[in-house]
């Protein structure tokens, strides 16, 4: 969530509302969302690249590595999907709109904060491979982090400002004050710790006439937060007179929290506040007013949800989630992180929010590639449960198996209906999916991706996925791929087995001559801070990474019968754009590769592989290719021609013996076009 005003004000009142704190030998209860946002935005990392995953990853490894030296013990809570009232969704609106103009910012040079792609899934990745206890809740998960810190009385570590009215035993330390890279050893005894600060809310209390602090989660309503912002409220604030405070309170929200602070601290209790709120309104509107903010502030109660059963045993409860009729293995798997929040809301809301890239704001969003890809996901979840009808307050879509995607149009979002796969009945069953043999499942997945079997049988386990969906990329014509595009790619994936082979011997005892010397090489490749974002390679690397996020998904949706690939092993934005440059000035592929034969091995197999699935003219000399593109566009003009081009490819691929290819063709052509701006 998060409360217009108040972590500033606060912030603004160091000395009277935190006190200094040395952490060491102690459980924190972490909000992972703040966390992997204040790591990615604050470690000096590229944002204009579309996520170096690497840097990233050794970022949280150095963090977490900190807490262990202090011998702090984290626990990590992340939110799951939107809650099953979507009452969020106009606040997920205006920030979807917001990093819309964050990322056209960032495409041209200027400044902003748009998290790369699959930064959460890179995050979840780190958490496991250090085995750092964490939960992915079911909606939000500010009550349940409340919930479990006051169980364990231990120190909440995040950067909502929700922290502020909870009554947190064992304190809120905000994240822009915990100073773990500057880890501290106490004199004569040894031991470490991390500098941070606690805030008080007893001293926040106290500083207002000790005010009650049941008064809070008004202050949090009447101030805005991300449940409420009615034109009402602002009317009950144009009529009541707040008191002014001290001279010293900056800007018109530092107003509003320190004189409804000083408002409040007159009345005993909330409901006696709460009537005073509701007399300066419209007798007829008061009902509803009462019902939205009791409503939002329960919001702030102690949570039903006991996550300390999920760390000590594994089982993991959540009544919302239970009333639903979801299938255990779903529930487990969002709990355990094994799905993403993406399922939950498709599986919910029959909705999902596309997030935007720094792509290039003059094309169709870089989304539009993976779209046969979610309607696979979107026919595998139409079914999951009959309870599931009608759970939004919004209008369900107009068709049985249609779901809405929130997505960035131009510049701003538009809200599509998109059709699902009719799929075949033995897949239609969503508990019984993981019955399915892993060879029925691993079929299912290739045929979405359009790719044979065969394709991938000489690929390294570690990299079959990320080479799948680089076979569906090049098959998009929406992509545009180029020669250059496809050899940086691959080039890029050959860092991770690079680095293992530069420490030693491979699995099969072989070493790589070469490998350190190359592996240095690539890195120097990067693109540095100084250089302009070309935005059409920016776009289709962009095209790239949605494909290979919903493959993702969809492989997790499979219970994966092919390996979830180490992200960081697989992209690096800078890596990427750097490879495109030398590719396209002075380097070749080949060249690159000479003084590492395992890793031209490599490389040629990847090649191989994808080649056989990407059409021919990526291949022509580039004055053979632009001839042809002129042909092709004097024969067929843009927009629904190339739509019904991308239906026929699809529909050969039928033809070449996909069990469901001609349904995904319908449901194509069914989509509906017609669009709501939302």
């Amino acid at each position: 969530m998060g409360i217009r005003g108040l972590m500033s004000f606060v912030e603004d009142h160091s000395n009277e509302f935190f006190t200094d704190l040395k952490l060491q030998d102690t459980k924190i209860i972490i909000d992972g969302y703040a966390l992997f946002h204040r790591l990615c935005f604050n470690s000096d990392l590229d944002l204009r690249y579309g996520g170096d995953y690497d840097s990233f990853a050794d970022v949280v490894q150095k963090f977490f590595e900190s807490l262990f030296a202090c011998k702090i013990c984290p626990y990590v809570v992340l939110d799951g999907g939107c809650d099953i009232s979507d009452k969020k969704l106009t606040t997920l609106k205006d920030r979807a709109r917001e990093k819309i103009q964050m990322a056209h910012s960032l495409s041209v040079g200027g400044g902003g904060y748009v998290c790369p792609l699959l930064i959460r899934e890179v995050f979840i990745q780190v958490l496991n491979r250090l085995q750092v206890p964490f939960v992915q809740c079911f909606s939000e998960a500010d009550r349940d982090i409340m919930t479990l810190a006051n169980h364990w009385n231990c120190p909440v570590l995040s950067s909502d400002s929700d922290f502020c009215i909870f009554d947190l035993k064992g304190g809120f330390c905000p994240l822009n004050s915990f100073q773990w890279r500057n880890v501290s050893t106490i004199k004569g005894t040894g031991d470490r710790y991390i500098p941070a600060k606690c805030f008080s809310l007893d001293a926040l209390c106290r500083h207002f006439s000790n005010m009650n602090k049941a008064l809070l989660p008004l202050l949090a309503v009447l101030c805005g937060n991300d449940h409420v912002n009615l034109p009402v409220v602002e009317t009950f604030l144009s009529k009541v007179r707040l008191p002014s405070g001290a001279a010293g309170s900056k800007g018109r929200r530092h107003h509003r929290v320190l004189g409804l602070l000083n408002w409040l601290s007159h009345f005993a209790g909330p409901a006696e506040a709460l009537n005073q709120v509701l007399k300066q309104l419209p007798k007829k509107s008061r009902g509803d007013v009462r019902e939205l903010l009791c409503g939002s502030m329960e919001e702030y109660l102690q949570s039903q949800v006991k996550l300390q059963d999920f760390f000590q045993h594994g089982a993991y409860s959540c009544l919302d989630a239970c009333g639903l009729g979801l299938p255990q293995w779903v529930l487990a798997a969002l709990a355990r992180g094994q799905l993403s929040p993406f399922i939950s809301d498709a599986l919910v809301l029959r909705r999902t929010i596309l997030h935007t890239q720094v792509e290039n704001m003059q094309r169709p969003n870089a989304h539009r590639v993976s779209l046969p890809i979610r309607q696979v996901i979107y026919g595998l979840l139409v079914n999951a449960s009959p309870r599931l009808e009608n759970t939004s307050g919004n209008a369900p879509p107009p068709q049985p198996l249609a779901f809405r995607e929130v997505e960035r149009f131009h510049k701003n979002i538009k809200t599509s209906i998109v059709a699902a796969v009719e799929l075949p009945k033995d897949h239609c069953d969503l508990s019984r999916l993981t019955e399915l043999s892993v060879a029925s499942r691993r079929a299912l997945l290739l045929e979405a991706l359009k790719v044979r079997p065969a394709v991938l049988d000489p690929i390294p386990a570690s990299l079959k996925l990320p080479i799948a969906v680089s076979c569906y990329w090049l098959q998009q014509a929406e992509a545009k791929a180029r020669l250059h595009h496809l050899q940086a790619l691959l080039l890029g994936m050959l860092l991770g087995p690079l680095r293992a082979a530069a420490r030693g011997p491979d699995e099969a005892g072989q070493c790589w001559v070469g490998a350190l010397a190359l592996c240095e090489e690539l890195q120097g490749a990067r693109t540095p801070p100084g250089p302009g974002l070309d935005l059409d390679v920016a776009h289709t690397f962009c095209q790239w990474q949605s494909c290979l996020q919903m493959g993702l998904y969809l492989n997790q949706l499979l219970a994966a019968p092919l390996p979830e690939p180490d992200l960081t092993c697989v992209y690096s934005g800078s890596l990427a754009h750097g490879l495109c440059r030398r590719l396209l000035t002075s380097a070749s592929a080949e060249g690159l590769l000479r003084g590492c034969p395992e890793a031209q091995q490599l490389y040629e197999c990847l090649f191989h592989a994808t080649r056989s699935c990407a059409p021919a003219e990526l291949f022509l000399p580039k004055s053979k290719s632009n001839s042809k593109k002129k042909r092709q566009k004097k024969q067929g003009s843009s927009g629904s021609k190339n739509r019904v081009g991308a239906i026929s490819d699809m529909g050969s691929w039928y033809e070449g013996g996909n069990r469901f290819g001609l349904l995904m063709v319908e449901n194509l052509e069914g989509c509906m076009e017609a669009s709501e701006l939302a």
